[in-house]
Order: C-alpha cells, then structure tokens, then sequence
C-alpha cells in the first residue's frame, strides 16, 4: 500500500460524515407527493441515471409535508454528498440546496472542514470498493453499517479545495472532450446512410455512367429480382457458442451448429422482432434459422455485393406488418422498387461503396481508441489526485490529523453545525 502524502490522515468515512438514509412514502397516495418546486426535493437515483451534473437540487417529484412525515426520509443540508447504494451503486452528486432521497441512497452529511467536492470525487473513485462491500441476491446494496466502512483520505483543508478546484478544470475538458467524440458516431452512421442511398439512386457512379457510355440504370420491382424463403429452426440446445458452422438469425450469427442448411455465400434478411429487415452477408457455409429470410436471385443479373448493398439502401421495413410482432414477408418485399444498373456499373458501385465504406471503418476505429483513451482519464485523473499527485502540496497547510482532532472536541457526532442549522432551517 502506498504509503500517504505529508499531511493527510486515512479513516473511515463514518469518522468524518454523518451517514444518513432515505425513504419513500405511501406511492399510492398522491398526497405524499408534489410538482417540482412545490414541496420538499426529494431525489432517487432514476434522477440520476444520465445526470452528468455535479450539483442537483430536486429530482422529478417533490414530497409534500404529509410525505415527508410519512418516510423515513430525512431533510439534509446543502453540501451533502448522495450517494446512491442501490440500482446501481455509485451515482455521486452534491446537494446544491436542502434535499431528501429515497431509500437508494446513503448520503454524506460533511464538516465544513471537509470540502463537499473533494467527498463527491473521492466517493467516485471508490466506486469499485462500495460495489465490493455491497450484499444480496436479487441486486447488490450497500447497507448503512457497510457505507459506514468505506474508507476516506483526509488532506488538509486548503488542500483539498486545490484538488478540487483542479479536477473542476481538467475533468470538465475530459467531458467536453466525451461529448465530441460521442457525436462522432451518428455522423458516420449518417455517412454509410448518405452512401447506401446514393448507390441505390444511381447518383454514387452518375458521372462514371456517363463518361462510360453505359445506360441508365432500370427500374424493377424486387419480386421479378429476388425470392425469399425462411430458414430451419434450431433450439437453443442445438446451438453452440463457438465454433462449427454459423448459425444466421435476424440480428446476424447468433450461434455456431453443426451442419449447414446452405453451402454458398448468400444473403439474409431478419423477419420478425426487432431486427426485423436486417440484412447480412453469409460465408460460404452457414445455418439460415427461421429468424430470417434467405435471398435468392439470378446471378447473372444481379452482382451479390451489389444486392446485398441495394437491400441494405432500402426501406425494406415499409410494407412491414403493424402488429406487436413486427414481421415481413416476400409479399411485403416484392412490391419494393430497385433501380438495376448494368453489370459494369453494378461492380463500380461495389467497388466505390467499399472503398468509402473502408474509410468510415478507418475513422471508427480511430474513435474507439479515442474514446477508450478518453474513458481512461477520469480514473486515472482521481488516482492521482487521491495519490497527493494532482496539485503541489504546501508545507504550511494545517495537517488534516489538526483538523480531525477539531472535529473530535467540536462535537461528540460528525454531524456538523451547518448541517444541524441547514437542516433544522429546512425543515421549518
């Protein structure tokens, strides 16, 4: 164990907060509750879930007065750190204003002499070790006794705020950073649309048909071009997970067998649920299930690339049932209209599709290692800060083993004052 920097002071966190739990009223009772703003702020971490705020203030429901008398929900004090310890364990914010929480959290009443951002950022990164103290079966809490336990470095006061104030700075870039990268991926999933789109039009090779001397592309309905027919089903127990021959249904391979009910490369098209108008390619081998839709068509007149670009390009969900089930059927497929160019162009189309299709993989690659670098950083950022390693230390900062000795003669609880008077101000 490294051993810690000059100053600080290792101790659990019930040495230094008061721990404090939540609770929810009767939810049948709409007396216990109130709009935002009308009540007490009462928060659960479902407010959490995607908040990427620091601070918060309510969450999507207040509770009325009959409401908070009825829980065991407690008013707490600005400053408090939330902590959810359930469903999931780890959501972090500080409350900005007196707040309460339901029963899915273990919140941190601190001392002024504890700075609330340093608590929230350390809680983040002993994340994984509240995950290991949490029990049960049906998911995972951290009981009160348990949080109790959670260990806490203590630096000195004005240090602290110095670790604080520069996780503020560097991890606000590293999130700015995130939420670039993050619009990165739709605008390529838009590129391959734009792609797929232009070649099914004719516009991807325009200039090349002409200069070619090559006629324009025909218009025919995909029932002259192609049949369907479904595929064998398999259960579960017939399927492998690697290994043997692949196993196609809607979404893809979702299995491995050992036989094949097709020994050529073809196409797939998904028929029911969710994937429902996927389309893949097949190796020379594989398992077509009942899932899917398998494509048959002329060689001759229709390159297999080239189709398998056409139907990814087509809406082919448009003539989809409308049942809770969606499902597609030949009868749906037929009727769909695709533009056929000559075998020339059809190649040049593959040729031009690949080759874009090549560079947007290129640059999706280099955004996973983007990304992945980018999720790296905030860990390591919170390891060096609780390591003493972010911010230079000063000599002259009062040592945090002063600071817990004050805290010791101040009061016989860690509840500190401003909490007491925060929360008493609250609840009048």
């Amino acid at each position: 164990m490294n051993a810690l920097p000059f100053g600080w002071t290792s101790v659990l966190i019930a040495d230094v907060a008061h721990i404090v739990g939540g609770g929810t009223p009767p939810s049948k009772d709409e007396e216990c509750f109130a709009h935002p703003g009308q009540g007490v702020p009462w928060i659960t971490p479902a407010d959490l879930s995607g908040y990427r705020g620091q601070t918060i203030s309510r969450g999507t429901r207040d509770l009325s007065t009959k409401g908070l008398a009825s829980c065991s929900a407690k008013v707490m004090p600005a400053g408090t750190v939330l902590f959810s310890s359930r469903a999931p364990i780890g959501y972090v914010a500080i409350a900005s204003n007196p707040v309460t929480t339901n029963q899915g959290f273990k919140s941190f009443v601190l001392p002024e002499e504890i700075d609330s951002r340093f608590a929230y950022y350390q809680l983040k990164h002993i994340k994984p070790v509240a995950e290991a103290l949490a029990t049960g079966t049906t998911f995972k809490e951290l009981s009160g006794s348990a949080a109790a336990k959670l260990p806490f470095v203590v630096a000195p006061h004005l240090e602290q705020k110095r670790i604080a104030d520069k996780l503020d700075t560097v991890l606000t870039r590293v999130d700015a950073v995130n939420t670039r990268l993050a619009r990165v991926a739709p605008i390529l999933k838009r590129f391959r649309q734009s792609v797929l789109a232009a070649a099914t039009s004719g516009r991807l090779t325009e200039d090349w048909r002409a200069s070619s001397g090559l006629a324009p592309p025909k218009s025919a309905c995909l029932g002259d071009l192609i049949k369907v027919s479904s595929g064998d089903g398999l259960t579960a127990k017939e399927m492998q997970s690697a290994g043997g021959i692949p196993v196609y249904g809607g979404n893809g391979v979702n299995g491995y067998h050992d036989a094949a009910n097709v020994c050529e490369p073809t196409i797939v098209i998904g028929r029911v649920g969710f994937y429902c108008g996927s389309v893949h390619l097949t190796p020379s081998s594989a398992w077509i299930t009942d899932n899917a839709l398998r494509v048959k068509f002329d060689g001759t007149v229709l390159d297999r690339s080239f189709l398998y670009y056409a139907l990814l390009g087509t809406d082919l969900r448009k003539n989809m049932s409308s049942t809770a089930q969606p499902v597609i059927s030949g009868q749906k497929i037929y009727p769909l209209i695709l533009k056929v160019p000559t075998s020339e162009e059809q190649a040049e189309i593959v040729r031009r599709v690949e080759t874009l299709f090549a560079f947007a993989d290129r640059l999706e690659a280099r955004l996973q290692t983007a990304q992945t670098a980018t999720e790296r950083l905030t860990p390591a950022l919170l390891a060096k800060a609780f390591r003493g390693e972010l911010v230079p230390q000063d000599p002259n900062d009062e040592p945090a083993s002063e600071l817990l000795k004050r805290l010791a003669t101040t009061a016989s609880s860690p509840t500190p004052k401003r909490g007491r008077k925060k929360s008493a101000d609250a609840a009048a």
